[in-house]
């Protein structure tokens, strides 16, 4: 297994005095980041590369929704 880019980049960081203070300032907030990743691509690889999608397979697409009215876009100067 390849290892991902957020765990490169964190090895990176852990190379230099800099680096080190960084990741313990932030490792909770890289840890969520790295699993937040894994997730993703995890969900990316479960989708069919056909449609792109697989929940909405067979039904028919929602109407896109109406323009919300803007006031700044009525008035005239």
């Amino acid at each position: 297994m390849a290892l991902s880019r957020i765990a490169t980049v964190v090895g990176g960081l852990l190379l230099s005095k800099g680096g080190r203070r960084f990741a313990g300032r932030h490792a909770g907030k890289l840890a969520l980041a790295t699993l937040a990743w894994e997730l993703f691509q995890q969900h990316r690889a479960r989708q069919t590369p056909a449609t792109g999608h697989t929940q909405h397979q067979g039904r028919t697409p929602r109407p896109s929704p109406r323009p919300r009215w803007r006031a700044a876009r009525t008035s005239s100067r």
